[in-house]
């Protein structure tokens, strides 16, 4: 059972780590994205929500300030979720499935946090 929950937080946390590396190896990108989505200051949105990842994922990788690592990671969950996955605006389909995907990751995160 141990280490099926370590393979669970390696997972788990390599999602975040990996995406807030993509908020920096990606940054231009993802910045004019949130910019379409009508996030002000884009640029400086992204590279912050990019450390709360990074800082986020690495406290749960390495099992240190776990609780703080998941306030983290909420904030930033809940408002991306519906800033940039507002399907019922945008009609898309993928949309959509980003904002079930985000809401599934937000349980996850409140679990932990139980």
């Amino acid at each position: 059972m141990l280490a099926l929950t370590l393979i669970g937080r390696v997972l788990f946390a390599g999602y975040f780590l990996y995406s807030g590396i993509s908020h920096f190896t990606n940054g231009k990108g993802m910045a004019g994205y949130a910019k379409s989505k009508g996030i002000p200051a884009a640029e400086l949105a992204v590279m912050g929500t990019g450390v709360l990842l990074i800082v986020g994922g690495a406290g749960l990788l390495l099992n240190t300030y776990v609780q703080e690592s998941l306030v983290l990671l909420l904030i930033f969950m809940i408002p991306t979720t519906f800033a940039m996955h507002a399907f019922w605006k945008a009609g898309h389909e993928a949309e959509k499935i980003g904002f079930m995907k985000n809401l599934a990751l937000i349980g996850a995160i409140l679990m932990f946090l139980y």
